[in-house]
């Protein structure tokens, strides 16, 4: 097959393609970062939100039928899809579908993954695509879409699953699984307690990236089936993988270097960003000279609401009273007056003032901070004002007092925290 007529391939399996979102978990694990939004819709990376790089990806692969599943939570993810997600065209059956818990096929909430999927049914039935690609819609990536689609056709399976290699540690979070030679998948465990090793990779496992893909009417077959079990959870991972292959169904695992977006050095990205820890390397990441995540790729672009903004400002120039910022990403509408901000990414319409130090840290949208303080390896939420002369991160056991301390030490920051309740009521929910 020519590039062309393969090229020609992939973009008809895209079209014929129903994305299925995954975006109604809280994220627990970002403890009071979540205690208001739901995990896809927290910031990340100065101006996007989570979700806009799985809404991004399957635009970017032609796949424009998609559909979003909430439920804990949701009023700042469904403001995000409809400001910034809109641009979808229906003349042209392009769309996004939000699909919260209607309790259409059954008077309950969505009780796992699988049942998010059932209870939207009939939205697949009247969409009537070919193929559903399920995802789950809080890691930070950048994939094509269409190769996982390619792999899925050719190797004739019944379900395809998207893996990757991560450190055995931190496969607990995971669904693990082993292959043979050909990719099928001969093993998975949906998060094991002692999680099994790549063969000749003692350090790594090969996890689920709970991404899926199905033929819909054999999707629509097996979720029924679920559906009935009365003693399922009704989950991918726990439910439905591992009786595909007990029943000897055609299961096969494509890893992510293989469908990845790669930035020109050739180097592939990919984030769990479910922890205040990991939340705060990969928004640091960023910082860096050449950062891993290419945000200023024009060929694989990160779409998302863009608010109309003046530029950021940085004003006062004297010894002591300097506006500046150094190794950092300053969103529009900041004002960093006569204050120091360094390794730090700052999001829209945060405003510092003079004599303070910002270092190493995250500073949500409209955050101020006051004069003569102090903050250091620091993850601060949306519309928090800090005090004048607030010293954060210099004594964690201080800190621990007031605020949430993560085991590396990194300070979360929230309103509540600060006594400033009403700053939710001002519109902190999103």
């Amino acid at each position: 097959m020519s590039q062309k007529d393969k090229s020609r391939f992939v973009s008809l399996m895209t079209k014929n393609t129903y994305a299925m979102i995954l975006a109604g978990g809280r994220g627990s694990r970002l403890h009071q970062l979540t205690d208001w939004r739901a995990k896809p819709a927290v910031p990340f990376g100065g101006k996007f939100r989570i979700i806009d790089f799985v809404l991004s990806n399957c635009v970017n692969s032609g796949i424009r039928r998609i559909g979003v599943a909430t439920q804990y939570k949701s009023h700042s993810l469904l403001q995000h899809i409809q400001r910034g997600w809109s641009f979808l065209n229906g003349k042209f059956s392009e769309f996004i579908d939000v699909l919260p818990a209607q309790q259409w096929m059954q008077e309950s909430w969505y009780t796992g993954t699988a049942d998010a999927v059932f209870q939207n049914l009939d939205i697949l039935r009247d969409t009537d695509p070919e193929y559903v690609l399920i995802l789950a819609g809080d890691h930070v990536y950048k994939m094509d879409y269409g190769k996982l689609l390619a792999f899925h056709v050719e190797k004739n399976a019944d379900m395809t699953v998207a893996c990757i290699e991560v450190p055995v540690n931190d496969a607990k979070a995971f669904g693990v699984m082993g292959i043979n030679a050909e990719s099928r998948v001969i093993s998975f465990v949906e998060k094991p307690a002692n999680p099994s090793a790549i063969p000749g990779k003692p350090e790594l496992s090969l996890a689920s990236m709970g991404i899926y893909v199905f033929n819909t009417k054999f999707l629509c077959e097996q979720l029924i089936r679920d559906a009935d079990d009365p003693h399922s959870s009704h989950d991918f991972g726990k439910d439905i993988i591992p009786h595909l292959m007990a029943a000897g169904y055609r299961v096969f695992a494509q890893s992510f270097e293989d469908s990845c977006v790669r930035d020109e050095g050739g180097n592939s990205y990919w984030r769990d960003v479910g922890t205040i820890d990991s939340y705060w390397e990969g928004n640091m990441e960023l910082t860096k000279v050449v950062p891993d995540l290419n945000m200023y790729d024009k060929e694989w672009p990160i779409w998302t609401y863009q608010e109309q903004l003046p530029p950021a400002k940085f004003v006062f120039d004297e010894d002591e009273r300097r506006g500046m910022a150094v190794d950092s990403l300053v969103s529009g509408g900041c004002i960093i007056s006569g204050a120091s901000v360094a390794r730090s990414l700052l999001y829209s319409n945060v405003k510092v003032h003079s004599y303070t130090i910002v270092e190493d840290s995250v500073l949500l949208p409209n955050v101020e901070v006051g004069r003569n303080a102090k903050i250091r390896r620091a993850v601060i939420d949306k519309n928090c004002i800090v005090p004048d002369g607030m010293v954060v991160g210099y004594d964690q056991d201080a800190d621990a007092k007031r605020f949430h301390v993560s085991a590396n030490g990194i300070t979360l920051i929230t309103p509540e925290m600060l006594g400033q309740d009403m700053g939710r009521v001002r519109g902190a929910k999103s």
